[in-house]
């Protein structure tokens, strides 16, 4: 039985630890022993059953500049903390002899951790056998302000990998759209369609149901797009929305929940983050959101319009171009957070719900799909009678 690898770090939203468990869960479904390993803790709305879990010693990021690193204590990482972070992953990885090593963003990333990521990469290459090494990478990169930093990214890219898993579909996204090297590393790359996780879309009660969901994702940012969504609705047509039910994820701290709590009504339920979020998104009738990737991938598996209000502070452009895209498509409305407010995100709101119905299709079984890639690559026998089909190009006008 082959032996799967996965390095995951998430450092203050959720989507790169969703993605990795749905991949390793489809690796899994492909007959391979998967161990994850992680280097923040892994938010309650993850499933990880079937998957062996290794905590790496835990890091985040202090807030979206990404400039200071704390531990688990809330203190800022050290020489001595990067040392036990180094060898605690370097064991887990020789632990077993494994076939296949999968990075979570990095290269294409977390350039903070090149040290910690060389000496893996250093560590597979002078291996007697050798694992297949492999990058999984979301739909869009955040440009970077010097070229060298993106330069440098392709010539890891080349010198370690023997493939680069694009979690996109090209109709919608390609590499290129954020990535001007792409061209360096274009043999390497395979696209796979979205990555969505396994939660169910039907729905076991009538929560959701003609409601506006509003949502900021699994992470510690989105205090804006909650403070706007309070007094949006008061700036609406009676009777467009009735029901509002505002989701706030695991990461804003306590004190300002109980604060939101205080807005709570029978037409404004407030709530944590809910493991049934695509249920309650295939009942809504709107979403307002911010436009990170798992929560665009749900957004687009339920049909639902949307309203996105990017995330954008400390120069961040990933889910600006994503929230674009989808405008391109009359899949969404785009609200700035530098325009947001009550009165705006309500406007927004009332021109989602008067969207024509969406002719796009996007493939969304990116996990299923890479899985297949990857057992492809290794000389593994590959299931002949699946719903998704063997290679990708098969799946690029299914939704799934």
């Amino acid at each position: 039985m082959m032996k799967a690898f996965i390095h995951v770090q998430h450092l203050l939203g959720s989507g790169h630890i969703v993605r990795a468990v749905a991949l390793a869960k489809a690796l899994a479904r492909q007959g391979f022993t998967v161990t994850l390993a992680t280097g923040n803790r892994v938010p309650a709305t993850v499933n990880c059953d079937g998957l062996t879990v290794v905590q790496l010693p835990i890091v985040r990021a202090a807030d979206a500049k990404f400039d200071v690193l704390l531990d688990a204590d809330d203190r800022p990482v050290d020489e001595a903390w990067w040392e036990k972070r180094i060898a605690a992953t370097l064991a887990a990885f020789t632990s077993e002899q494994f076939d296949l090593l999968i990075t979570e963003t990095y290269p294409f990333g977390r350039r903070m951790f090149a040290a910690e990521m060389t000496r893996l990469l250093e560590c597979a290459g002078s291996m007697v056998s050798p694992p297949w090494v492999v990058c999984s990478v979301r739909d869009i990169l955040v440009r970077k302000d010097e070229a060298w930093k993106e330069e440098w990214m392709a010539s890891q890219a080349s010198a370690f990998y023997d493939r680069i898993l694009v979690h996109s579909d090209p109709r919608l996204i390609t590499f290129d759209d954020s990535f001007p090297f792409t061209k360096r590393v274009n043999s390497h790359i395979r696209y796979t369609g979205y990555i969505r996780d396994d939660r169910s879309t039907l729905a076991t009660s009538s929560d959701g149901e003609d409601e506006v969901i509003v949502s900021c994702g699994g992470g510690a940012v989105g205090s804006a797009l909650l403070q706007a969504a309070l007094s949006a609705r008061n700036h609406m047509p009676p009777g467009l929305t009735d029901k509002w039910r505002v989701l706030v994820g695991q990461g804003l701290p306590e004190a300002e929940f109980q604060k939101l709590l205080r807005y709570s009504s029978s037409k404004f339920v407030i709530e944590r983050a809910r493991k049934d979020f695509p249920a309650l998104l295939k009942n809504a009738k709107l979403s307002i959101s911010q436009a990170g990737y798992n929560t665009v991938v749900d957004i687009l598996r339920a049909g639902v319009p949307s309203v996105l209000v990017p995330f954008a502070q400390e120069a961040e452009t990933e889910q600006t171009q994503r929230a674009l895209s989808l405008m391109k498509h009359h899949r969404a409305v785009a609200v700035p957070e530098k325009v947001l407010s009550a009165k705006t995100l309500a406007q927004a709101a009332e021109k989602a719900l008067s969207l024509p119905a969406p002719d796009l299709r996007v493939a969304l079984n990116g996990a299923e799909v890479a899985a297949q890639v990857l057992a492809a690559d290794l000389g593994m026998e590959t299931p002949t009678d699946t719903s998704f089909g063997i290679i990708w190009e098969r799946n690029v006008s299914r939704d799934l």
